[in-house]
């Protein structure tokens, strides 16, 4: 059942009711698991606390190897938002939906003004999906850094060129939306979260140009639009840590859940190729709406991950058998930075033996 609610400050929600409760968490406990040191688990349990973290998983084999902290709370999931994407276009795709090659001419896809240029209206979903529109339009949830990296309008042709570009995830849900005649929260629902015993609830609304200290509800998601902008919202998921150790644990199944394959395999490969190089120095690049540490000699095969504003990350490392996931409770003031950001990564690694 869906609702619309008016509020006086300019935000209307448009709520999805559904109160079914969810299943235990459904992976097992191991945390006598012998490929981490327990001494240096408690280094990094005593970093997380001084450092401002809400809670960390650590997933081997399938089961918990480390879990601190408030693993059930829903917070906000900021950028790692696409990686969810990710897997909704994999199974649409595989069904014959959506076609990648669909320019967004043919998808009679424009915004605001200034409105898109007849060579930007020949990116397709592809170009879209890696990130290299060549789309250079403002767009809602975009960030001061993005926009000062933003280059000018026209200076690239379609999949000339990588930016990461909000403009693009957020134009990829509308698509998702059109092609399936679905909202974004209700195929993550029923594709992904039901199957997998999430904690996701699919409660969303529809929050018009919200203020900047609006205060975000108990919700599952929500479309956040920015009218001024463009046309098309960015679509937040409030998730748990636990929820997202899940989708990571889906990953590192190749698709796989319970002997029932969810997201084609051949998808997860594919669009965890890198296409664009994004820091020579560490070896990383942007494949379709997931980060990739590309294999070199310290790295026996990719692994791939999300991040969202610098401190939450979700990360699949199938060649240890992993999957990491990180959270601040971003929805009020907090103290964890990217300097802390990277001596936890260094501490999760060190525990390993």
């Amino acid at each position: 059942m869906h609702r619309i609610l008016p509020l006086l400050t300019g935000i209307f929600f448009l709520i999805n009711l559904n109160s079914k409760a969810q299943n235990q968490f459904p992976l097992d406990f191991n945390k006598n698991d012998q490929a981490f040191s327990s001494a240096k688990l408690d280094t990094l349990t005593n970093f997380l606390k001084r450092s401002g973290s809400s809670s960390l998983i650590i997933l081997h084999k399938g089961q918990v190897a480390y879990e601190w902290g408030e693993t059930q709370k829903k917070h906000t999931i900021h950028s790692i938002r696409k990686a969810l994407l990710n897997s909704l276009y994999g199974i649409y795709i595989n069904n014959g939906t959506i076609d990648t090659t669909l320019t967004l001419a043919e998808l009679e896809i424009d915004d605001i003004e200034p409105s898109l240029t007849k060579s930007e209206k020949s990116a397709t979903i592809a170009d879209l999906l890696r990130s290299r529109s060549g789309v250079y339009h403002n767009a809602a949830a975009v960030s001061a850094g993005m926009l000062e990296n933003m280059p000018q309008r026209g200076a690239h042709q379609p999949n000339e060129a990588y930016y990461y570009n909000n403009w693009d995830f957020n134009t990829l849900g509308h698509i998702l939306e059109k092609l399936t005649g679905e909202s974004v929260y209700d195929l993550f629902y029923n594709d992904i979260a039901k199957p997998l015993g999430m904690d996701f609830k699919n409660n969303y609304i529809k929050a018009i140009d919200p203020a900047e200290d609006w205060e975000i509800p108990e919700v599952d998601g929500f479309y956040q639009y920015e009218t001024s902008k463009s046309r098309f919202p960015a679509f937040h998921f409030r998730l748990s840590a636990r929820d997202l150790a899940l989708f990571g644990q889906l990953y590192l199944n190749n698709g796989n859940w319970a002997g029932k394959q969810i997201i084609p395999e051949e998808w997860i490969e594919v669009s965890t190729k890198p296409f664009s190089i994004t820091d020579k120095n560490y070896g990383i690049g942007y494949g379709m709406l997931w980060s990739v540490l590309i294999p070199n000699e310290n790295r026996k095969t990719k692994s791939y991950f999300h991040t969202g504003v610098g401190v939450h990350m979700l990360a699949v490392y199938p060649s240890s058998d992993m999957v990491l996931v990180h959270r601040v409770d971003t929805e009020k003031e907090y103290s964890f930075h990217k300097g802390h950001f990277y001596k936890m990564i260094s501490l999760v690694w060190d525990s390993k033996l």
